[in-house]
C-alpha cells in the first residue's frame, strides 16, 4: 500500500499495520487513531499509535517502517508525503489499570486487510481513561461519539470505571451519552 499526500489516517494505519505484519512484528492500533476509526472519521488524530506486542530490534522496526516510507526521528516516525506520524508508546497493552485487554481484528473501510486494534468498547474505555485521569474533556466527547456509533458494553465500562475509582465521572459519561442520543433522535424526527 502506497502512502501519498492524499492518504487519510485509515490508509496510513493499514499501510503501517501491513508493514509490521510482513516484518513479523505484532502490534495493536490504539489511542486517537483507533478512536478515529471507531467514529468513522467523526474524530481525527494527527498520529497513529501502535502498542508493540513483540520485541523487535530498533533496526527491524526501522526497516519495517521504511518499507512504507516512514523514517524515525527520535521516538516518532515521519513520512515525507503524509501529515500523520506514527508512535509506538511503551506497553503493555492496557487501559487504566486493566492489563487484560484483548485486541480484535477489524477491517477498515473497503480493505480486505484486517488491523489488530482495540474493540469499540475498549477504545471508548481508552478515551474515558484520559477523561478520568487527566480531566480531558475532548476525550469524554470522543468516548460519547464512539458509544453513539458502535455497540459498546456499558456494563463492562461501568464495572471498569468503578475499579478505576471513577464512578462519578462514569455517571457524567452516561448523562452526556443520553444527551447526545436525544440530539440525534431530535434531528431524525
Amino acid at each position: 500500500m502506497r502512502i501519498t499526500a492524499a492518504s487519510d489516517l485509515a490508509t496510513v494505519a493499514l499501510a503501517v499495520a501491513g508493514a509490521l505484519r510482513k516484518a513479523g512484528i505484532r502490534a495493536v492500533l490504539t489511542g486517537g487513531a483507533c478512536a478515529a476509526i471507531h467514529t468513522a472519521g467523526g474524530y481525527t488524530s494527527e498520529d497513529v499509535d501502535f502498542i508493540l506486542q513483540s520485541t523487535p530490534s530498533v533496526q527491524r522496526l526501522d526497516e519495517a517502517m521504511a518499507s512504507v516510507g516512514f523514517h524515525r526521528r527520535r521516538d516518532q516516525y515521519f513520512h515525507a508525503q503524509s501529515t500523520f506520524f506514527v508512535e509506538f508508546p511503551p506497553g503493555p497493552l492496557g487501559i487504566g489499570r486493566d492489563l487484560a485487554v484483548k485486541p480484535i481484528s477489524k477491517r477498515i473501510g473497503a480493505s480486505r486487510v484486517a488491523v489488530r486494534t482495540l474493540s469499540a468498547t475498549d477504545s471508548c474505555r481508552d478515551r474515558l481513561a484520559a477523561f478520568y485521569h487527566w480531566a480531558d474533556r475532548q476525550s469524554l466527547d470522543v468516548a460519547v461519539l464512539i458509544a453513539l456509533r458502535n455497540r459498546v458494553d456499558m456494563r463492562r465500562i461501568a464495572t471498569w470505571s468503578a475499579r478505576e475509582g471513577a464512578t462519578e465521572e462514569y455517571r457524567r459519561f452516561v448523562r452526556e451519552l443520553a444527551r447526545a442520543r436525544g440530539r440525534t433522535r431530535g434531528r431524525a424526527s
